[in-house]
């Protein structure tokens, strides 16, 4: 069950974490992490590690975390974390080469912690569709099987409204309300955490 409360995620992991908070947080971002970190050719055992690095720095600097109110101000805080770790990851083990050469390993780094590359841009997007994934996997009891069927049609799988409509035997007026209300709740609880 969701504790109903006015603070965002972030806020009471900033203010007065809670266990199960925690936990939510892990759950939502671990897979995340953990696909980041794969692609950047981390092995599954030490990509468990590193999640537990990353995941561990956001416990520790959470409480000083200034969210700037600029829409990925969290997302990108993330993404910087998980770009520091690679590079001592990757340091430790001699991969990396010294300062200022151009390896790939090094160049996809540089691209990932560029807020306006496209490697940067495209985590930006897997992020909010896999958090967007697991918040929705937390609210779906409380919306009927046919709401919930029609947001993943339309917003995770990009289906339009008209084919929704067709499939559901719904009005379009009726496919946009259901979209909006879990929207609305998904807004709610993913505060900071999406855009």
């Amino acid at each position: 069950m969701i504790v109903e409360t006015s603070l965002s995620l972030l806020d009471r992991l900033r203010m007065s974490p809670e266990a199960a908070d925690w936990s939510r947080l892990v759950e939502a971002y671990s897979p995340l992490l953990r696909a980041w970190l794969v692609r950047s050719e981390v092995q599954a055992a030490d990509a468990d590690d590193l999640v537990q690095e990353v995941l561990l720095v956001v416990h520790r600097e959470l409480p000083t975390f200034q969210h700037n109110q600029r829409c990925g101000a969290f997302r990108s805080w993330l993404r910087q974390i998980v770009v520091h770790r690679l590079r001592n990851f990757w340091r430790s083990r001699g991969r990396m080469i010294a300062a200022g050469n151009d390896s790939r390993l090094e160049e996809q780094l540089r691209q990932l912690e560029d807020d306006g590359s496209h490697l940067s841009q495209h985590w930006d997007r897997e992020h909010n569709l896999v958090v967007a994934r697991k918040l929705l996997e937390l609210i779906e009891s409380r919306f009927t099987e046919t709401t919930r069927l029609v947001f993943r049609r339309l917003v995770l799988d990009g289906a339009d409204a008209g084919t929704v409509a067709t499939e559901t035997g719904l009005s379009l007026n009726a496919i946009f309300t259901a979209k909006s209300r879990v929207l609305r709740e998904l807004r709610r609880l993913g505060q900071g955490l999406l855009d």
